[in-house]
């Protein structure tokens, strides 16, 4: 896998270097030195990139950016079509939940 090939995989899975180190079990250095060609990622990493790649955007959990509004969200209607989905399914609603557990709940703040 070449530097180009992890900067599209980021691109694609819209999610920083930070954030997609944070996946791999690695550090946010490492991760810029692979885009950079500086070091190459190890077979587990290429594997788990892969994974990643196919799972979709959603397999990184992202950083709430500051300031972030929450209810602004809600006028995004794929969020209200998750929305339904959760509501309709339990075993869905049982793994959103699960993730959910990673993130704080912006209502705290």
């Amino acid at each position: 896998m070449t530097g180009d090939d992890v900067k599209a995989l980021r691109k694609e899975l819209g999610c920083t270097a930070k954030e997609l180190a944070a996946a791999l079990g690695t550090d946010q250095a490492t991760v810029l030195a692979w885009e950079k060609a500086d070091l190459f990622p190890t077979k587990d990493h290429v594997d788990r990139m892969t994974a990643l790649l196919a799972k979709g955007a959603g397999a990184v959990p992202k950083k709430a950016k500051p300031g972030g509004d929450p209810i602004k969200a809600l006028s995004d209607p794929q969020v209200w079509e998750l929305l339904r989905k959760i509501a309709a399914h339990k075993r869905l609603r049982d793994e959103v939940a699960k993730l959910a557990d990673k993130y704080p709940d912006p209502a705290a703040g």
